[in-house]
């Protein structure tokens, strides 16, 4: 499938913490196929961190979802089932050696725009935590945060 075209991936995962490895592969293997290998480093480390933050701080299971918009946006999002919001992430240079608020603040250095908004899924109330990167030539193209 070309780059110019749309295409959206959803992959529904209990809570577990093998989940964050089973999307990582399964999110690079989705962008190898569609030709944007280029995106596999930064991608991985954003779903990892999406990912770990539904399996760590949630009871309930949790979903990733892969879009890809031409002509150079990819989204990563986490779907959970806590309503709470995230907490707002410090900046990557005040994350401290704790364990906690890292994840998120990595999410913010590492992609152009982040945000979440509550959502429902099969009656459950959730959120839902995202992230997009652009894919400009030759590299992975950053906005200043």
């Amino acid at each position: 499938m070309p780059e110019d075209e749309s295409w959206e991936y959803s992959l529904y995962i209990p809570n577990d913490p093998r989940a964050v490895t089973v999307s990582r592969r399964t999110l690079r293997l989705i962008l190898t196929m569609h030709g944007l290998i280029r995106l596999v480093d930064v991608a991985e480390l954003l779903a990892a961190e999406l990912i770990g933050n539904a399996v760590l701080h949630t009871k309930g299971p949790a979903a990733l979802r892969v879009r890809w918009s031409p002509p150079e946006t990819l989204r990563i999002g986490a779907w959970d089932a806590d309503p709470e919001p995230p907490d707002a992430p410090a900046r990557l240079a005040d994350v401290t050696g704790d364990e906690s608020g890292r994840g998120l603040a990595l999410v913010k250095a590492c992609s152009d725009l982040w945000g979440w908004q509550p959502l429902s899924r099969f009656g459950n109330r959730g959120k839902y935590v995202w992230c997009e990167v652009g894919a400009g030539q030759p590299g992975v193209t950053r906005r200043a945060s």
